[in-house]
């Protein structure tokens, strides 16, 4: 086998390719080095085990849908709207990332890949925090302390979970909701 020069990013990128193409049952060292024209070894100086390959996978995937940096939401719906169209868009390029199923693979490698993928997930728990705090049309009186901006962002991305699971990517009705609870009148 004719040996090239790979990287940890190229690696990343032939695993993303094969989850799209084939499933988590695709994701395998072998096809992964046979797709970077190397041996089998030479994925080993990357990744320690199938395990770790997995999970930087998840970590790939999860940063790629989120990388689109053209949007620069300035309020909270619009961020809402973003999130949304970003998850929309990566079940389309990754069908069955999202699902439950899609993370039946072993539990070790599950805990890692949930671990990477939880990470995420408080990443955009964060840019909801840090857009609310942010957004002037948000009334004064939309948070207090029985009700935080963290208490509302755990209730927005509920929705986007949701909206996971359901492959229901309407933002309308919860555009709604952030209008009627949170803006001024």
């Amino acid at each position: 086998m004719q040996t090239n020069h790979i990287s940890r990013e190229n690696i990343l990128a032939v695993s993303r390719e094969l989850l799209c193409q084939q499933g988590w049952q695709g994701l395998q060292i072998r096809a992964v080095a046979t797709q970077c024209k190397v041996a089998v070894g030479s994925i080993y100086n990357y990744f320690s085990s199938k395990t770790e390959l997995v999970a930087a996978t998840i970590e790939s995937v999860w940063q790629e849908i989120f990388r689109d940096e053209k949007c620069k939401p300035c309020n909270t719906i619009e961020y809402v709207v973003w999130l949304f169209s970003c998850l929309e868009k990566g079940a389309c390029r990754y069908p069955g990332f999202f699902s439950l199923h899609a993370m039946g693979f072993l539990e070790v490698e599950k805990q890692e890949g949930q671990k990477r993928m939880y990470a995420t997930w408080q990443h955009i728990k964060e840019g909801l925090h840090c857009v609310m705090r942010q957004d002037t049309d948000i009334a004064e009186s939309a948070f207090d302390e029985t009700f935080t901006v963290e208490d509302c962002a755990d209730i927005l991305f509920a929705q986007m979970l949701a909206a996971l699971i359901q492959q229901k990517y309407d933002t309308a009705a919860v555009q709604e909701m952030i209008r009627r609870c949170l803006y001024q009148k």
